[in-house]
């Protein structure tokens, strides 16, 4: 099993924030002091992520202290507009509205107060490598004619 680690500033409110938005439940926290979060089990269907304060003294910093995220968390649903919904409700920020994709999914992107970004998705629909290839080589000649 592979867990996503997210380093935050202010973890409480993270967790809160994913509870919201997202739909988590927490699992588990473990305080420190000074109110800081040092380890937190959120969980999601079947999946998993932790979530923890900046622990500055072992290197581990949030994406306020990088200056960005260096990765995304994909979050599978059954309604992906819906889900956008109640994300940007709950405070994330709008990257990219749910929009039908190439590939087969409804898609879209958000930030979250925290610094991290989020992808969802709904699967429409099966594709074989062969209509996915022509179909991703249409879309790039439509967006590059954007451009």
């Amino acid at each position: 099993m592979i867990i996503p680690y997210l380093c935050v500033d202010r973890a409480a409110e993270a967790i809160e924030f994913y509870k919201r938005a997202f739909g988590f439940e927490e699992e588990h926290r473990m305080a420190m002091p000074g109110g800081k979060i040092g380890h937190a089990s959120l969980v999601l269907g079947g999946s998993k992520i932790f979530v923890s304060d900046e622990a500055p003294m072992s290197g581990i910093k949030s994406p306020k202290q990088l200056g960005g995220t260096t990765t995304s968390v994909h979050v599978d649903s059954p309604d992906v507009d819906a889900a956008y919904a109640r994300a940007v409700a709950a405070g994330a920020t709008a990257l990219f509205p749910p929009t039908d994709m190439f590939w087969g999914d409804r898609f879209c992107k958000l930030l979250d107060p925290f610094g991290h970004q989020w992808s969802i998705a709904t699967h429409k629909e099966d594709l074989t490598p062969q209509e996915m290839e022509r179909r991703g080589e249409e879309a790039m000649k439509q967006y590059a004619n954007k451009a």
